[in-house]
């Protein structure tokens, strides 16, 4: 079991499938309390009574990132709950890649909408709490494309750049209140993410990357390791990627 983990209050977005998921099941095995927050209500009440059955802590709250006010219940839900928040992971993202050219810009606000507000709302939604706390740790997840650009993922990519740009601003700025920070940036991880591409080429070209995809638990560890250190030690940004993945 890891350390400093037990006990742990832990609100997780995206939580139905893939990183989410695993990063639940992984943290409630070493003692954390987990507050799943999704769209798909049955998969995360499913993953809520599997983690409750093995004697863990976990509630399922329906929660769609693009809406402020479901970020701000998942995050009061928790601390009507459990008195407080240890840890946000504000890990719900899409990856509809296609290129620009293309115009899909009904796909390019999803992203936006998505990967970026998102995690923007999850902070608006924790940081207050974890500032009265006086503690706490905002996981952000962003991905290889936040630090590589490639044809088709442009838009993709300048969301999860993003990501760490704001997650940087954001350690600098709660230093003050005890408040740690982290960016996991995951390579091809066996998760539903290519699933929204809808442009059959762009799919084909990352299913040919994706098959060296690696388990999401490998995003869990990263997570486990990050929230385990003591608490003056402040792990700022993971970057990971299959052993054979190029770029």
């Amino acid at each position: 079991m890891a350390q400093n983990i037990e006990g742990k209050i832990v609100v997780i977005t995206g939580a139905s499938s893939g990183l989410g998921k695993a990063a639940a099941r992984a943290l409630s095995a070493d003692g954390a309390s987990v507050v799943l927050g999704a769209r798909r209500l049955a998969l995360i009440q499913s993953l809520a009574d599997e983690l409750t059955a093995k004697g863990g802590k976990a509630l399922a709250i329906e929660t769609d990132v693009t809406q402020r006010d479901q970020v701000s219940k998942l995050v009061n839900t928790a601390v009507q709950t459990f008195g407080r928040v240890d840890v946000m992971i504000n890990n719900a993202g899409l990856m509809p890649n296609s290129p620009l050219e293309r115009l899909k810009v009904d796909e390019w606000e999803q992203m936006i909408d998505v990967n970026l507000k998102g995690v923007l709302y999850g902070i608006a939604a924790v940081l207050p709490v974890m500032k009265e706390q006086k503690s706490g740790h905002i996981i952000n997840v962003s991905s290889v494309a936040g630090h590589k650009i490639r044809q088709g993922a442009a838009v993709y990519a300048a969301t999860k750049h993003a990501v760490r740009a704001l997650s940087e601003g954001l350690r600098q700025e709660v230093k003050a209140y005890n408040i740690r920070t982290t960016i996991i940036s995951p390579g091809a991880v066996d998760t539903e993410l290519p699933n929204s591409i809808s442009e059959p080429d762009i799919a084909e070209a990352v299913r040919r990357i994706y098959e060296h995809a690696i388990p999401a638990d490998a995003f869990a560890r990263a997570v486990s390791f990050a929230v385990s250190q003591p608490d003056d030690v402040d792990i700022n940004e993971i970057l990971f990627r299959p052993t054979r993945q190029e770029f």
